[in-house]
């Protein structure tokens, strides 16, 4: 018998996460809300594998390499991680391609493998598996069925502005370097040295990946169906706290080596409310009707 969806573990760890995501969520209907803790949990589950120093490395290969399988399954299998059968149920109910979830996998393994990108369309098939990929599948639960390129393009902001918010925390503590090599090169600034102050052409070189994600957030505004506006309201509450936080960041001039960009708890329910009351208001009296189903549409880069 698979575990209920509403389970303790993934409420819990949805609970614990404190991330923008776990307030978003609560402007979902009960129903949906309750699937995407589940899948937010996968993330974390998944994340951790990546992320954890104190397993060993071919431990956490193997916790990766279970999700996989699994998830390549139609079926529960003995050993599967816990929690698997009850993300399938979720998957079959909402309808979400599993192939989404699997590329958010190949995104943690990409990060065991090492953290070398030359260029951006390298760094971008990694944005695309642990951000777009998110995205897809969290638009599906959502309930938008006109929402992979919006999902595509969002993914890859929030995904860009974590990279520069947390550029030197990943890299004091796990050597990790996200930015491109030639990027770097092209301003001239050392792989980590933005540990311990400014370098030389760090304000150009951050301002040209500011540039970048702003690119792709506006993308995914033009991207949004106006029909789709109320579903992914909560997508639309990441975007408004995600911008605020790369404004933020650009206003004091990506000072990472000294201050943790978080936004406090209160500023973080004002925009979601500002987004949820714009959204609600933009969308009074449109007549709901419902969605097609849409293929899946491959666009892994």
């Amino acid at each position: 018998m698979s575990a209920d969806v509403s389970s303790p573990s993934a409420e819990a760890i949805t609970a614990a996460s404190g991330s923008n995501l776990a307030l978003a969520l609560r402007v979902l209907p009960r129903g949906r809300r309750r699937d995407m803790r589940v899948f937010y949990a996968f993330c974390r589950l998944v994340d951790d594998l990546a992320d954890e120093p104190g397993l060993p490395l071919q431990q956490r290969q193997d916790g990766l390499r279970a999700w996989r399988e699994a998830l390549e399954s139609a079926e529960e299998r003995a050993g599967e991680p816990a929690l698997a059968e009850t993300l399938r149920e979720v998957f079959r109910r909402r309808e979400v391609p599993a192939e989404w979830a699997i590329e958010v996998v190949r995104g943690c393994e990409m990060d065991l493998a090492g953290t070398k990108y030359v260029t951006w369309q390298q760094l971008r098939q990694y944005c695309f598996r642990v951000a777009s990929a998110v995205g897809l599948v969290s638009a599906r639960i959502f309930g938008g069925r006109h929402c992979e390129l919006y999902a595509e393009e969002l993914g890859l902001a929030l995904q860009l502005t974590n990279i520069l918010r947390d550029s030197a925390e990943d890299f004091a503590m796990a050597g990790r370097v996200y930015l491109p090599e030639e990027e770097l090169e092209r301003f001239g600034v050392n792989a980590g040295s933005w540990v311990v102050g400014r370098p030389e052409g760090w304000s150009a070189l951050m301002q040209f990946q500011a540039a970048r994600a702003r690119r792709h957030y506006a993308a995914a505004v033009a991207a949004l169906p106006a029909s789709e506006r109320r579903v992914m309201v909560a997508a639309e509450i990441m975007r408004e706290v995600y911008g605020t936080l790369l404004d933020r960041m650009e206003r004091d001039g990506f000072e990472v080596w000294k201050r943790e960009y978080r936004l406090s708890r209160g500023r973080k329910v004002w925009l979601a409310a500002s987004v949820f009351t714009r959204t609600l208001v933009a969308t009074a009296g449109e007549t709901r009707v419902p969605c097609e189903k849409l293929p899946y549409v491959d666009r892994v880069r």
